[in-house]
């Protein structure tokens, strides 16, 4: 059985190869990579290391030929650039004739109101379409999405959020690799859908949280999206990610991301890591880097 994983490089590409790794053999593991340098590593432990570049659907099909198992892990750009890419990804997969295609989705995809739930959308539908079995691993939201605002604790300012009491169900990047890798690995996934959500939290809960990790208190600021935009475009953020974090709050308040599931522990064989050992080892990472 070979399995293919693209983007193999970045910050989820190399959580799942990582984890494969321990459970696969590397001669039936291969990355599709838009830098094949940048995978040496990979190369040098057995992985077979082959170029795919999402722009040229060309070197996507000849990279996913002999493939039985595919992860398209979703690529970053505005909804047109991924829309596109992810278009080519599950054509070129049509065409090298791969046996099952697990994707990195959205939670909620096919009825979510957050503007980036189209490109997840389109792409199941069209991955559907193909009539290769599949799985939609549709992530809630990564807990490192926070990273800035966790910053920004540390550094003293309160938790900033126009989220209201929306409900997040967060988890390590850790966690959805891991149940990435158990789909790739396994069997029975054909033609699944999960909902890979962590047990369901507000801003004011998260905040909490840190706080008892951090030994303080965290206030946490309620604000309009406007205010918020604004606190965002003064901590130095380019317009379209501000506008970008906007409808994420606006989602978050909407319950767009309070999706109610025990996916991920059906995957995982385990609870998702509890949010207050998720906050300790991303706060023990910053602390890391900064000095």
């Amino acid at each position: 059985m070979n399995i293919l994983v693209t983007g193999a490089t970045g910050k989820l590409g190399t959580k799942v190869v990582e984890t494969l790794l321990k459970s696969v053999p590397a001669h039936q593991l291969a990355v599709s990579v838009r830098q094949p340098e940048k995978a040496e590593h990979l190369r040098a432990r057995g992985v077979d290391v082959r170029h795919g570049d999402f722009d040229r659907p060309e070197t996507l099909e000849t990279a996913f030929q002999g493939i039985d198992r595919l992860l398209i892990i979703s690529t970053d750009g505005d909804n047109e650039t991924r829309i596109r890419q992810h278009t080519n990804a599950v054509n070129a997969a049509q065409r090298a004739q791969v046996g099952f295609i697990a994707y990195t989705s959205l939670a909620n995809a096919n009825e979510s109101r957050l503007a980036l739930a189209e490109v997840h959308r389109v792409t199941e539908e069209a991955i559907a379409n193909t009539g290769i079995p599949y799985s939609f691993l549709r992530s809630n939201w990564y807990l490192e999405n926070e990273i800035g605002t966790v910053q920004a604790v540390l550094a003293g300012a309160p938790w900033v959020t126009s989220a209201g009491t929306g409900k997040v169900g967060w988890a390590l990047r850790q966690d959805y690799a891991e149940a990435a890798a158990a789909v790739l690995a396994g069997d029975g996934h054909e033609n699944t859908i999960y909902e890979l959500s962590g047990p369901l939290m507000t801003q004011e809960e998260l905040a909490a949280a840190l706080g008892a990790v951090l030994g303080k208190d965290v206030p946490v600021q309620q604000v309009n999206d406007a205010a918020y935009a604004d606190i965002m475009k003064k901590a130095g953020l380019p317009d379209p990610l501000v506008s970008f974090l906007v409808d994420i709050q606006r989602g978050i308040r909407e319950g767009s991301l309070e999706i109610e599931s025990n996916d991920f522990e059906k995957l995982l064989g385990r609870p998702v890591t509890p949010i207050h050992d998720a906050l300790a080892q991303l706060v023990r990472d910053l602390k890391g880097t900064t000095h």
